[in-house]
């Protein structure tokens, strides 16, 4: 049962880098590469956490958190497409907004606390914890290997499914495609550009925020804690390319990289290896993603082919 217990935490482990990841994927597609996911998390957790805090009510802090990521993708988005600021700049700059503002919003109302803590209600936590699927979740072995989790897991899986046939099974997603590749050929074939990347990028904002809110309230467990995003963002960008830029391939990578981060609750105390090494290998291996992607020349696995690059219609 020990390895059903790690494909379990494993799953559990990597659902936030799910939601990062085909976030993210969304931006790429219409040829934005937004090193902002990090920020978009926080953003989304903090909305996520404060208004359930508040209003005890779980769905409404799942809008809230979606709402705040997609509040920071509008301002990504708002700089790229419209005032063609630098991609990576802007990215960047967004990251550093986005923790900010939540580390400050935490700290205020930590401040208003009279316990010192924030923690979120019974009613909320109660919502969020895994149970088993009725009928399913009895099945041995694989009851506990495929229905027994929390919302957000089964969330996340069906958003990748959904946003895969919505990019390869549509003629939106086929407009979509053609935007990130050649933004001047598709603007001449009658796409309306600047609306799809506005619509794709919001939406894609608003899932990370998704993600973030699962830090805060399932991997903290409902505790606000500064910085609980924890880099997970950054993991969430090389993911895109483990990914191959699909939706549903990032189902599977973001379960091997949460692997990664839980690897060190399952190896045995006597091997001889630090603690920090496993906490530095999710890491460790976005870099080698990232540099094997470097070299490998596969038309069909490489980024949209104007990601980074602003599109300036007067210039087609």
């Amino acid at each position: 049962m020990n390895i059903i217990n790690f494909l379990v935490a494993a799953v559990l482990a990597g659902t936030p880098l799910l939601f990062g990841t085909i976030g993210e994927i969304l931006h790429e597609r219409v040829g934005h590469l937004n090193l902002g996911v990090e920020g978009m998390m926080s953003i989304g957790a903090c909305s996520g956490f404060m208004v359930g805090y508040m209003t005890d009510n779980f769905w409404i802090a799942m809008l809230a958190a979606f709402a705040g990521g997609a509040f920071g993708a509008l301002i990504y988005a708002v700089l790229t497409v419209t005032f063609m600021a630098n991609q990576n700049v802007t990215g960047l700059t967004l990251t550093i907004f986005g923790i900010g503002l939540a580390n400050f919003i935490g700290f205020y109302m930590l401040g208003k606390s009279e316990t010192g803590t924030l923690k979120l209600p019974e009613q909320i936590t109660a919502q969020m914890r895994g149970a088993k699927i009725p009928g399913l979740g009895s099945i041995p072995v694989l009851g506990d290997l495929l229905f027994s989790y929390n919302p957000f897991v089964y969330l996340g899986i069906i958003l990748a499914i959904i946003l895969s046939i919505y990019l390869f099974r549509t003629k939106t997603g086929l407009n979509v495609r053609s935007i990130g590749e050649n933004p001047a050929a598709a603007d001449a074939a009658g796409i309306k550009v600047t609306k799809w990347k506005y619509i794709n990028m919001i939406i894609g904002g608003g899932i990370c925020g998704i993600g973030g809110a699962y830090t805060i309230m399932i991997t903290n467990g409902g505790v606000w804690i500064t910085n609980c995003v924890g880099g997970l963002g950054w993991i969430a960008v090389a993911l895109v390319i483990f990914a191959n830029w699909k939706p549903v391939y990032a189902i599977y990578g973001s379960f091997v990289f949460g692997a990664f981060r839980i690897l060190k609750y399952y190896v045995p105390k006597s091997f001889p290896i630090p603690n920090a090494f496993y906490d530095m290998l999710p890491f460790l291996v976005t870099a080698v993603v990232l540099v094997v992607n470097s070299i490998r020349e596969k038309k069909e696995n490489a980024q949209p082919e104007s990601c980074g690059v602003n599109y300036f219609r007067e210039e087609r």
